[in-house]
């Protein structure tokens, strides 16, 4: 498993987050390779609490499971109502967790990573959770 097949979630990284951006586009922009995983880091543990609950997970099991070829198959699937998941996928999409993919007039979900990792404790990497 490489870094880059790799999402990592954490909670507010404070200034180390930024300059380790700052870091990273200063590597690409000299050509340099960035071997990081993707990272999303979130403000506190209440936004990490409302975005990862069991409706997320139950969403991102069967779409890397089950491979859905759309918004409604997905919905079907988690015995939701479309509308509902569309709004929850739209909003995992907007964060970088999922991606779509045009399919006709279907959008298709799918997770572009390998893992999921979370890491819930500020500035602690070595408490995580993979799902």
């Amino acid at each position: 498993m490489t870094a880059t097949n790799v999402l990592l979630v954490t909670i507010d990284g404070g200034t180390d987050v930024y300059e380790e951006g700052l870091e990273a586009i200063q590597s690409l922009n000299e050509g340099e390779a960035v071997n990081k995983p993707a990272q999303l880091t979130l403000p506190n543990e209440e936004v990490l609490g409302e975005i990862f609950n069991e409706r997320t997970y139950a969403l991102l099991r069967v779409i890397r499971e089950e491979e859905p070829a759309s918004i409604r198959e997905t919905a079907r699937l988690v015995g939701r109502d479309k509308k509902n998941v569309h709004e929850e996928l739209t909003r995992l999409e907007a964060l970088g967790v999922i991606r779509f993919e045009d399919d006709g007039h279907a959008k298709r979900p799918y997770f572009p990573y390998d893992n999921l990792f979370i890491t819930p404790f500020r500035g602690d990497s070595s408490t995580s959770a993979v799902a």
